[in-house]
């Protein structure tokens, strides 16, 4: 049975965070694409929509990575071990920058990244002059602020930095998990 567990926890780490990793580290590098081209042709925004997506989607299977993790250390008797208590600490602590920084800030950059099309005036949003008719007035109410292109660089650069802090921390997981310092189940 622990064989089993063990196969099951392995399998789900690499498909799950595997996906969540690669996906998530190539997000920001498209929104910015997206933001960058005003939504033109639509695929940059089309491909940080679906890499959203399989981070949000793989972020639930991805609790199948501890909970399988923990029926294996109680199957094999080191739920109390300082690897296992780390790891799983780590492992929080990457659940929760996921779920709280991650995703979060995915979403704010896709949803400037699909509004991007709209025109910009003064820094402000506004609908796009041909959408007017012709002896409308110039709209006196911003639709929504535009942030600048700096503003955006740095909202992907931190995303970036959050990204590849949460790589990280499953990096030093995974080394716990193969090296087990202080295991006397052998290495």
């Amino acid at each position: 049975m622990t064989k089993l567990l063990l196969s099951v926890h392995v399998l789900a780490a690499i498909l799950a965070v595997g996906s969540i990793t690669v996906a998530a580290s190539m997000f920001p590098r498209y929104a910015l694409q997206a933001l960058g081209d005003g939504g033109k042709d639509g695929r940059s925004v089309g491909i940080a929509a679906l890499l959203h997506r399989v981070c949000r989607a793989y972020a639930l299977a991805g609790v199948a990575v501890p909970v399988f993790g923990i029926a294996t250390g109680a199957a094999l008797g080191v739920l109390t071990d300082a690897w296992l208590i780390t790891s799983l600490a780590l492992t929080t602590i990457a659940a929760a920058l996921l779920a709280v920084a991650i995703l979060p800030g995915q979403q704010r950059l896709l949803a400037l990244a699909q509004e991007a099309p709209a025109h910009e005036m003064n820094g402000r949003r506004t609908p796009a002059p041909e959408a007017l008719p012709q002896d409308a007035p110039a709209p006196h109410e911003p639709v929504r602020a535009v942030p600048t292109p700096e503003a955006a660089r740095s909202a992907a650069t931190r995303l970036t930095m959050l990204t590849g802090i949460f790589n990280v921390l499953w990096a030093v997981v995974v080394v716990l998990m193969i090296v087990r310092p202080g295991s006397t189940t052998g290495a």
